[in-house]
């Protein structure tokens, strides 16, 4: 259950707004993730470069007979992946490197903190405000946190001892950077990522002097009350709601209930529209593809290599259609995700389900943080404007 970590968002907002309301943005506006594909942005002739990597790894896992093994690899590479359509510095290689080492050490600080340990709320919360704060800066940025707090989630859900947490970190390492290595030779952007390993020190030394920076930042704007056009807000809404959902993962008791949190995660923005657009575009995206899937297992029985294949190709799919429409790239990440847990011997149809009602809950809770925020805002509103009716 690794895979869920394939779930990055390719437009984060840049915008920081206090305030939102129902009457700001046309309906339309709240379904624009689900109805409005932009088939210009399609990259499926491109992105088969990413895929060879994840078919290498599954299909070495089902030959020396270790398929799981292959799963995490091969889930590792597609998350990398996703970096490649991500930015830092003018280079694409940046993320990806930054995710390689990033998610590798979240999974394991999450399987050593497991779902059922109370540490995780907090731990989810802190992961949850760092990339909360780091969506003021360049796309990318955002992308390597946003992957840190999936993977730390995901990896809750395997808790486990020391050794078998880095085993399981060292899996995922190993995918990516076999992603990056073999994008890099295929892309002719080897010599590139030869000056990125080379100058990593220092790119990890400036990432400290930021992350100091943008303490004190955050500290002086709390204290002069100054939050405007900053990413405070936002990173406190996502700090409570991945401390809420991750308490409701806990409390479920069962593994896979780490979408829940994972789902609030990928759909609160700063705007409530775009919060809406993005928790309808995503339920429907997952219920649709659970859907499918559910009637497809239930006509035929897929042999591993026939699942090899099915996750390979909405690997691919979900590569080219991640910017023309959420909705449908949910149902690819569905497909996705259902296949290539079915290799490790898991059902399909109970993974389709209960994705689908995890989402679900995710998503309402993403969007009743959206909307308490927005009633608090209002009534602080007027409670200023009828004492300044009073003076």
């Amino acid at each position: 259950m690794l895979r869920e970590a394939m779930i990055p968002d390719s437009t984060e907002s840049r915008t920081f707004p206090i305030q939102s309301s129902l009457t700001q943005a046309p309906l339309m506006a709240f379904l624009s993730d689900s109805y409005i594909f932009q088939w210009d942005k399609q990259s499926l002739r491109d992105d088969w470069v990413f895929v060879l990597p994840v078919a290498f790894c599954l299909c070495v896992g089902l030959a020396v007979g270790h398929p799981t093994a292959g799963m995490i690899v091969a889930g590792g590479a597609v998350n990398i992946g996703f970096g490649a359509k991500q930015n830092i510095d003018n280079s694409q290689l940046l993320p990806m490197i930054f995710a390689t080492f990033g998610t590798a050490i979240s999974i394991f600080v999450g399987m050593m903190a497991g779902h059922g340990n109370f540490v995780l709320v907090g731990m989810a919360a802190l992961w949850g405000f760092g990339y909360g704060m780091l969506t003021i800066r360049e796309g990318g940025y955002a992308w390597v946190g946003q992957q840190c707090v999936v993977m730390l989630i995901v990896g809750s859900a395997f808790p486990a001892s020391a050794q078998p947490a880095a085993e399981r970190s060292l899996l995922v390492l190993a995918g990516g950077a076999l992603q990056v290595l073999t994008s890099s030779i295929i892309l002719r952007l080897f010599g590139k990522l030869r000056e990125h390993l080379w100058a990593l020190t220092g790119y990890i030394q400036a990432e400290q002097v930021a992350l100091r920076l943008a303490v004190h930042q955050a500290a002086a704007s709390w204290k002069d009350g100054r939050l405007e056009n900053t990413a405070l807000p936002y990173s406190l809404r996502l700090a409570i709601t991945l401390a809420v959902s991750t308490e409701i993962y806990r409390q479920m008791h069962f593994a896979s209930g780490y979408w829940i949190p994972m789902t609030a995660l990928l759909v609160l923005k700063p705007g409530l529209a775009d919060t809406v657009s993005r928790a309808i575009a995503r339920t429907l995206g997952t219920v649709a593809g659970a859907w499918l899937i559910s009637i497809f297992i239930a006509h035929f029985t897929p042999s591993p290599l026939t699942l090899v294949v099915f996750t390979v190709l909405f690997t691919w799919l979900s590569y080219g259609v991640q910017n023309v429409n959420y909705a449908l790239f949910a149902v690819c990440v569905t497909g996705y995700i259902v296949f290539l847990l079915a290799l490790d011997k898991l059902p399909e149809i109970e993974i389709a389900h209960r994705r689908a009602v995890c989402t679900v809950i995710g998503g309402g809770l993403a969007l009743a943080v959206r909307l308490v925020v927005i009633y608090r805002w209002r009534r602080r509103l007027r409670e200023s404007s009828g004492a300044a009716g009073l003076t």
